[in-house]
């Protein structure tokens, strides 16, 4: 086996968002790109010589290709240690749960999270680094320069590694552990939550139905909730990680999730049912004839931790992305701890769970999580919802019921307007910065805007500070509006616009009836039809 030092060029928007870079496949099968990527990350993050690295993806397409080229790279790269999951599969939670337990430099995370697969799909890599957590920015800009100017890798010429078979192989002076990707995890799973009750729970009938979308958890999800907790075979549906992920879109909301949402509705409904995403870091909770709003869940999570044994003793703090809607602010406020509101990107909440302020924290696009790891996690919030049910006798409708009555309710919801012209959406953001001066004291219908700003976050614990987070309506009644661009899409832009509006009395409204003044107003302040050239929103969630 040899070291080669490949010549190669830099390419354009490499730039990685807030959760590492994500390209059509067809950009990563270009030749050269994935590998200067990679390199960059070598040639940018120092200390990784002579140490461990964990290593794996969410079975995308491209997944198997991008493993081999990596293990290649790294051992030329002088790693000392790559662990792959078997079959190069490993779901991001999981991952971030392996470098924690064994204290690993950092790992390779592949994945482009919720967006579709296949030859036509997307595909997606970051770097998380030892705290089991994504890269913070100071270190993905740092990778992103240097892909601006790298000239060369390094690749060592090496046969291809046998993911399938558990054990260790060498590549040159790396060891290759190929180990089982559950089992860290599942025994993680365990240590927090009352398997005893949860088993319990399934054994006096109780029904639940877990579509994993053809996406890593499948695997998970056998191993834990049909093996470990005895939930009957057949519980998770389209178990199977497939390239494609079957030709589902792996996003757990009401329109992607829309066949889980009418058995929900309809007469055969279990339960509860809840649907995790590509690479197991999002989930939907769904009971009866009711979807539980991401922020709804954090919330109800909160408030009744202590049900669980991993956080018997209570929580420190909470934190929420800020487009997240404020139910969770509610919840501390009544419990008296701190609760704060950061950028969008997990990698946000870092830096506050290492310093011990909180103890939960999650984001409105169906991503919750907690100390236990630094990534958002799917199975822990249904295994949290499962040990709740279990230990209340609750559904999970009575349980949303009974927390509005106490808490009151956050109507909450997002419109998404996908694919946009960038030049057409950043267009309509610099309107609404034009306005913001001018916007208080106007009225739109009934509301009245009290304050308006583009939101800009300073870090508690290392004060870095982080500009042009989304711009946000406030209005007299306490109701809002959230702009922002998404960069979680591979083509064009993506506008989502976020509304929260507060009601301690009628707790069943309809959510967009709820809301209706609110998303009038935010197509009369942004003018969005013109700008987006949309007569409405793509997805409503």
């Amino acid at each position: 086996m040899s070291v080669q030092i490949v010549e190669t060029a830099p390419f354009d928007g490499q730039k990685p968002g807030t959760s590492g870079l994500r390209k059509q496949v067809a950009v990563f099968q270009q030749s050269h790109y994935l590998e200067n990527f990679v390199q960059s990350i070598f040639d940018t993050v120092d200390g990784f010589q002579g140490k461990t690295l964990v290593l794996g993806g969410d079975g995308r397409f491209h997944n198997d290709v991008a493993i081999q080229t990596i293990l290649r790279m790294a051992a030329a790269n002088g790693v000392g240690k790559v662990m792959v999951g078997q079959d190069g599969i490993l779901s991001t939670p999981a991952c971030s749960c392996v470098i924690r337990k064994h204290h690993t430099f950092g790992g390779i995370a592949l994945s482009a999270s919720h967006n579709p697969g296949g030859p036509d799909g997307d595909f997606g890599i970051k770097f998380n680094i030892g705290n089991g957590g994504p890269a913070p920015e100071k270190v993905t800009d740092a990778i992103y320069a240097r892909s601006l100017a790298i000239s060369r890798y390094r690749f060592m010429d090496a046969p291809v590694v046998d993911l399938s078979v558990l054990g260790t192989t060498q590549i040159g002076g790396m060891v290759v552990e190929v180990f089982d990707p559950v089992a860290d995890y599942a025994d993680q799973m365990a240590s927090l939550f009352d398997f005893d009750a949860i088993r319990d729970l399934f054994h006096r009938g109780f029904r639940l139905r877990f579509d994993a979308m053809h996406a890593v958890c499948g695997p998970y999800a056998r191993r834990i909730v049909e093996g470990m907790l005895e939930a009957p075979v057949g519980t998770v549906i389209h178990a199977d990680p497939l390239p494609d992920f079957g030709g589902h879109h792996p996003d757990p909301n009401p329109v992607n999730a829309k066949d889980l949402i009418a058995f929900m509705n309809g007469p055969d409904a279990t339960d509860m049912a809840a649907a995790t995403d590509g690479d197991g870091d999002r989930n939907m909770i769904v009971g009866q004839g009711i979807a539980v709003t991401p922020s709804d869940s954090l919330a109800v999570l909160t408030a009744n931790a202590s049900l669980v044994p991993g956080y018997r003793d209570g929580v420190a703090g909470v934190a929420r992305s800020m487009p997240t809607s404020a139910a969770v602010d509610r919840v501390a406020d009544a419990l008296g701890i701190p609760h704060y509101e950061t950028p969008t990107g997990w990698k946000f909440f870092g830096n506050l769970l290492d310093d011990g302020r909180i103890t939960f924290c999650g984001e409105e696009s169906y991503g919750t999580s907690s100390r236990h790891i630094r990534e958002k996690d799917g199975i822990w919030a249904i295994l949290f919802w499962l040990n709740l049910l279990a230990r209340t006798g609750d559904s999970v409708a009575g349980t949303m019921q009974k927390h509005w009555a106490r808490f009151g309710r956050n109507y909450y919801s997002r419109h998404d307007y996908e694919s946009i012209d960038s030049s057409r959406a950043n267009a309509l953001m610099d309107h609404l910065r034009s306005r913001l001066d001018s916007l208080p004291g106007q009225v739109f219908g009934a509301l009245t805007v009290a304050e308006a700003d583009e939101f800009a976050y300073t870090d508690p614990v290392d004060g870095s500070v982080s500009e042009h987070q989304g711009i946000r309506i406030f209005f007299t009644d306490g109701s809002r509006i959230v702009f922002r661009l998404s960069g979680t899409g591979t083509v064009g832009a993506t506008l989502r616009v976020y509304f929260d509006r507060y009601d301690a009395e009628r707790l069943d409204l309809e959510p967009q009836a709820a809301l209706a003044h609110l998303i009038k107003a935010a197509d009369d302040i942004a003018a969005i039809p013109a700008f987006t050239g949309l007569p409405g929103p793509t997805v409503v969630t």
